[in-house]
């Protein structure tokens, strides 16, 4: 028996496809959205969102869930539970898992697991090679069949160029989706900081900036000669982004991401070695986060995304080198972005087009829209609502958050999935 429909009414629709933003009202019937307008909302059921934003919910690419292996930092329960708070209605989760998810079974268990525990929508990337070792490629045809949306072997980077550009010549002949983590390994290996004046003062193994660029130009030069589709996971450097430009105006199929964290922390947030601020790859100078920001803005990255990447508290508390790397983001992702907007950076449609529409397109997926037709996965939301970010109060399993203490604007209020208002005070 299908639901009532129901009028959000009252809202400032926040539309990334169409790039507007403006009064009106959305109307929801069998989970889909059949309509907006901004004249007279229809007769029914209806949740008045007193003036307040309504956008298309945020599709967050590169999710880790510790299941199977590390359920105590991260369950599927937990994370959709901070998925809703945070006004992520989709997630796509990696495979660096323990074991990876790197053959059907393993696939078809975290499936299950999803769908059983959590509230919002979730899909899977399977791992690129066996046990993401980089030795041996997946059997990617098996894994797409059983609804893996994308490859990667995350932050393990697949040295041996041979096995790499095998990956990508079969990928390219099912149409599947590479995502990788431009990085030169050796360069790279052990680094907790970025080269500088400020990693030295400080006695931080550090990586230069060129690293990521190698790891890039590889990438892609691999890429010309496959013709796959690959999408960079993670650029945070301004000396990566000519090549990504020039591998764009080439035409090849080719998307990038950014961290959530590279957009809006630099490495001088290291501060006294606080270790939940050491990220992979690690903050950057305050000219790399600058030249991001203007990279999302002009659409040269396509995607902003959290890198949800849970670690218990024994793995925080260790000298910062020997500290594991990552940060919580699911409920900080849409706050630390309208950082953004406040600052006059990005319009609130642009914003989303990274955040939710771009992300939906890349994985295939009909959402990140307010077109009549798509489905209802909405954001409601204040964007001027001050907080102090209080850590034990994130739903996450894990606390390893660099904005404990940070003051913030911006309030999920409801979020709805396919229709269904999973988080928020009900409307009338």
């Amino acid at each position: 028996m299908s639901e009532q429909p129901l009028t959000l009414t009252n809202a400032i629709l926040i539309d990334p496809e169409a790039g507007t933003e403006g009064p009106g009202w959305l109307r929801i019937e069998n989970g889909m959205i059949a309509g907006t307008g901004t004249g007279a909302p229809p007769e029914g059921r209806t949740i008045d969102c007193g003036g307040k934003y309504l956008a298309p919910g945020i599709v967050d690419i590169g999710v880790k869930v510790c299941e199977p292996g590390e359920r105590h930092k991260e369950s599927y329960r937990t994370a959709g539970l901070a998925a809703a708070a945070g006004g992520v209605t989709t997630m796509i989760t990696r495979p660096d898992t323990l074991p990876a998810i790197d053959s059907p079974e393993v696939l078809e268990f975290v499936t299950r697991r999803a769908r059983e525990a959590a509230p919002v929508n979730i899909r899977h990337m399977a791992a690129l090679t066996k046990g993401r070792e980089g030795r041996e490629m997946v059997e990617i045809g098996f894994l797409a069949d059983a609804g893996a949306v994308a490859f990667t072997d995350c932050d393990r980077v697949v040295a041996d160029t041979k096995v790499f550009s095998r990956c990508l010549t079969y990928a390219r002949a099912l149409g599947a989706l590479v995502i990788a983590h431009p990085q030169e390994p050796i360069l790279s290996r052990g680094a907790a900081a970025t080269s500088g004046k400020f990693a030295s003062l400080r006695g931080l193994s550090a990586v230069p900036p060129m690293a990521e660029r190698l790891g890039l130009e590889r990438d892609l030069a691999i890429v010309e000669m496959t013709g796959a589709r690959y999408h960079a996971d993670n650029l945070s450097t301004a000396v990566a982004l000519p090549a990504l430009r020039r591998a764009r105006e080439a035409g090849l199929g080719v998307t990038a991401g950014v961290n959530i964290h590279h957009l809006t922390l630099n490495e001088l947030d290291i501060g006294d070695y606080r270790t939940f601020f050491k990220l992979k790859p690690p903050l950057r100078s305050e000219e790399d986060r600058m030249a991001m920001i203007e990279a999302v803005r002009e659409g040269l990255i396509d995607v902003i995304s959290s890198m949800h990447t849970p670690q218990d508290e024994e793995s925080k508390r260790l000298p910062f080198e020997e500290a594991a790397s990552g940060a919580v983001g699911l409920e900080t992702l849409l706050p630390a972005a309208l950082r953004l907007w406040h600052g006059g950076h990005i319009s609130l449609p642009a914003l989303f087009c990274a955040l939710a529409l771009n992300p939906a397109r890349l994985m295939g997926l009909p959402s990140g829209r307010l077109s009549k037709g798509a489905p209802a996965d909405l954001v409601l939301f204040d964007p001027h609502k001050p907080f102090v970010l209080d850590r034990f109060r994130l739903r996450s399993k894990s606390k390893n958050t660099p904005f404990d203490g940070a003051r913030m604007q911006g309030r999920v209020l409801a979020t709805f999935v396919g229709g269904r208002q999973i988080f928020g005070k009900e409307g009338n």
